[in-house]
């Protein structure tokens, strides 16, 4: 129908397919709540004004609950939507213990002001502790390295003359291992 009508004209239609159901389940409680208190009026002998009584009660009923379902279905609604964005197992809040990326400007608590992430574009979080040595580092970070230097040599000459520069290259990479940590 989309294809004929548009779009809008398929939501009308669905609206108005919502508010039937809701006339036809009406309907059927009037109906019900009749045909119960003309039964127990006839099995129980209670007089017309009883019966009248107590077909007016049904309908105030029906009317009473039909006009709180919406509010029933607001407060309920709302009250989801509040523990699901409270409760971090539900959504909502985005758990960093494991690092991310925060993309956008984001706010956070911290002691006595706020911080804000992201302002400037997509920024790291990642999770730090503390070294043997007590200084704070990257999580995960500062296992140990193996270097292997393959030395091929035809005599011991020319491994004579490789030693120095493979003393070079094992000191360049110690440095280098050193600033990183």
């Amino acid at each position: 129908m989309a294809e004929l009508f548009g779009e809008a004209f398929d939501k009308e239609l669905s609206d108005v397919s919502v508010e039937l159901e809701r006339i036809r389940d009406l309907g059927q409680s009037v109906g019900s709540a009749l045909t119960r208190n003309l039964r127990n009026a006839i099995l129980e002998g209670r007089s017309l004004r009883s019966l009248l009584s107590d077909i007016g009660r049904a309908f105030a009923d029906i009317a009473l609950k039909a006009a709180l379902k919406p509010l029933g279905t607001m407060i309920s609604g709302g009250i989801e939507s509040l523990f699901s964005a409270l409760n971090p197992a539900v959504g909502g809040i985005k758990p960093f213990a494991k690092g991310g990326i925060v993309g956008t400007a984001t706010y956070f608590p911290m002691p006595a002001q706020w911080g804000l992430a992201g302002e400037a574009g997509p920024e790291a979080i990642i999770p730090l502790q503390r070294g043997s040595d007590g200084r704070l580092g990257v999580a995960g970070g500062g296992g140990s390295v193996t270097v292997n230097f393959n030395v091929t040599a035809s005599d011991a000459r020319s491994f004579l003359a490789a030693e120095a520069e493979v003393s070079a290259m094992l000191l360049r990479a110690v440095r280098r291992g050193g600033r990183g940590s």
